[in-house]
């Protein structure tokens, strides 16, 4: 008997305070009525950077394979995935401009995590009242307050 895939809605946001500076990353997980917030930060990063590690944290925290419904504010995730991620590695990690992809260790990692889930992608725009999206971005916030010792 096939085990059925546990459906998983994940909405992630990464902040960054200058760009580079600190940065911090957020995701709420929900699996029915549960929900998991997860949360981190670095002391000198990029916002991209932290729209990435939010993904690939919240898929990393996932113990099995899953039915994923994942939704960014990243325009530079949701196209990287969507759009580019395909000929980067068709290119051996290079543009079509033959650069080399910035965030390439992450774009990596991103990729290992993708492959155990079926994910669907989705974008919403930040800051417009999605009320999954902001609590994203409030945890990637806290995740820089915590960070540099600005308990509220």
């Amino acid at each position: 008997m096939i085990e059925e895939k546990k459906q998983i809605e994940i909405f992630t946001d990464g902040a960054c305070r200058g760009n580079p500076g600190p940065g911090g990353w957020g995701a709420l997980l929900r699996y029915g009525q549960l929900e998991k917030k997860i949360y981190g930060a670095e002391s000198h990063t990029t916002n991209n950077r932290m729209e990435l590690t939010a993904v690939i944290e919240a898929l990393a925290v996932l113990k099995k394979p899953c039915s994923i419904s994942l939704t960014t504010d990243s325009q530079y995730v949701h196209r990287g995935v969507t759009e580019w991620l395909y000929g980067w590695q068709k290119n051996k990690w290079k543009t079509s401009t033959k650069k080399p992809v910035k965030n390439v260790d992450l774009w990596q990692r991103l990729v290992q995590e993708m492959q155990r889930h079926d994910i669907k992608w989705h974008w919403t725009r930040g800051h417009s009242g999605h009320k999954e999206n902001e609590i994203a971005d409030s945890l990637a916030n806290q995740a820089i307050d915590e960070l540099r010792g600005n308990f509220k």
